[in-house]
């Protein structure tokens, strides 16, 4: 798969697992090993598309 199509796919999935515009981050992070991209990809991602991630166990969001 193209990188461009998974990407694609990515913040697909992004916008249908954010309800009300928020992706919690155990979420995020399934779906950035789903995706196989580093967890800061789908918050940069998710920060493009004004997707706040909430629930953040780290504390970075």
């Amino acid at each position: 798969m193209a990188e461009q199509e998974q990407l694609e796919k990515l913040r697909t999935a992004i916008r249908e697992a954010a309800a009300g515009g928020r992706l919690s981050c155990p979420l995020a992070r399934r779906l950035a090993e789903e995706f196989q991209v580093p967890p800061r990809r789908v918050g940069e991602m998710c920060n493009e598309m004004k997707i706040k991630i909430y629930a953040c166990e780290l504390g970075c969001f």
